[in-house]
């Protein structure tokens, strides 16, 4: 049995990989739905996926109305 190499940067933490499962999400993908981890700053203002969403559809609406005013600024 070959011996492996470890090759992980030293960059990499393992002590915070503690509890992560394999998989967790796979079912959502195959839904085609998209998982974003929002940094906690972002979550203490957005507690849910639909304040989220009007946030960024409204951000979308305006770049969409005056793009040279954001553009800009």
């Amino acid at each position: 049995m070959k011996k492996q190499i470890d090759e992980l940067r030293p960059e990499y933490d393992l002590s915070q990989l503690k509890g992560c499962v394999r998989g967790k999400h796979a079912h959502l993908i195959k839904q085609g739905i998209n998982i974003v981890r929002l940094e906690a700053d972002v979550a203490e203002v957005f507690h849910d996926d639909a304040s989220v969403n009007e946030a960024l559809r409204t951000l979308i609406r305006l770049n969409k109305q005056k793009p040279q005013r954001l553009a800009s600024a």
